[in-house]
C-alpha cells in the first residue's frame, strides 16, 4: 500500500493518492462537515483531525481541504496515519457510498 500526497491548485487542499486498496467501492463522497460525514467511518476519522474543513473521497484518492490557519506539516501526517489505519483494517473494500 502506498499513500502519495499531491499538491492541487488550491493551497488549502492536498490530494492523497492511495495504491493497493480502494477507499470506497465506487462513486464519490463529498463532506463539508462532521455531521455530513457521520455515516462513513473514514470521513469521521479524518474530520477528527484538527483543521480539516472538507473531504472528497473516491476509490483511489481523498482530497482534504484544510482551514486556512491549519498547518499542512502537522495535518498531512495525521491524514496519512488515518488512511494507513483504515486500509490496514482490511475493511475498506467493503465500504460503499450508500449512506
Amino acid at each position: 500500500m502506498t499513500i502519495r500526497p499531491c499538491p492541487t491548485p488550491n493551497p488549502n487542499s492536498i490530494k492523497f493518492e492511495v495504491d493497493g486498496a480502494p477507499l470506497i467501492e465506487d462513486g464519490l463522497l463529498a463532506h463539508h462537515s462532521l455531521r455530513e460525514a457521520s455515516e462513513h467511518p473514514l470521513s469521521v476519522e479524518l474530520f477528527s483531525l484538527r483543521g480539516v474543513e472538507s473531504l472528497l473521497i473516491v476509490p483511489d484518492f481523498v482530497t482534504v481541504t484544510k482551514h486556512p490557519a491549519a498547518d499542512w506539516d502537522l495535518l498531512s501526517e495525521g491524514v496519512e496515519r488515518v488512511l494507513e489505519g483504515y486500509l490496514e483494517d482490511g475493511t475498506s473494500s467493503a465500504r460503499s457510498t450508500d449512506g
